[in-house]
C-alpha cells in the first residue's frame, strides 16, 4: 500500500489543523492505521492509532484530549484532527499502516509509511 500524508502547515499556538492520509494500492480497511511524528533531533514517536473498523483508538498522552484520529474506509482515507496545537507539536507527521490486529504504538510494528507532512506551530 502507498500512503500520502497532507494537510500540514503553519498555525499559531491554540489553533487547529487537520491532516489527511490517502492510501492507494490496497484498501485501507485491511490495515490498522497510525500517525507518528518526528521533531528535529528527536526520535519518531507515536501519536495515535485506529483499528480497522475505527471502533478502537489509541492516543499518546500528549495527544489525548486534543487530537482525534478517524478513518473513512470507503474513501481509503485516514485523518488526524489536531486542536489546541502547541509549539511542542511542531514536527513532521507521518501516517503508517500495519497488519497487526491490535493497534500498536511502536514504529517497528508498522509496515508502510507515508512521506510525512510538516506541522509548525508558532508561539
Amino acid at each position: 500500500v502507498q500512503l500520502q500524508a497532507s494537510g500540514g502547515g503553519l498555525v499559531q499556538a491554540g489553533g487547529s489543523l487537520g491532516l489527511s492520509c490517502a492510501a492507494s494500492g490496497r484498501t485501507v480497511s485491511t490495515y490498522v492505521m497510525g500517525w507518528f511524528r518526528q521533531a528535529p533531533g528527536k526520535e519518531r514517536e507515536f501519536v495515535a492509532a485506529i483499528s480497522r473498523s475505527g471502533g478502537t483508538r489509541y492516543y499518546s498522552d500528549s495527544a489525548k484530549g486534543r487530537f482525534t484520529i478517524s478513518r473513512g474506509n470507503a474513501k481509503n482515507m485516514v485523518y488526524l484532527q489536531m486542536n489546541n496545537l502547541q509549539s511542542e507539536d511542531t514536527a513532521v507527521y507521518y501516517c503508517a499502516s500495519t497488519g497487526s490486529y491490535i493497534p500498536p504504538r511502536l514504529t517497528s510494528q508498522y509496515d508502510y509509511w507515508g512521506q510525512g507532512t510538516q506541522v509548525t506551530v508558532s508561539s
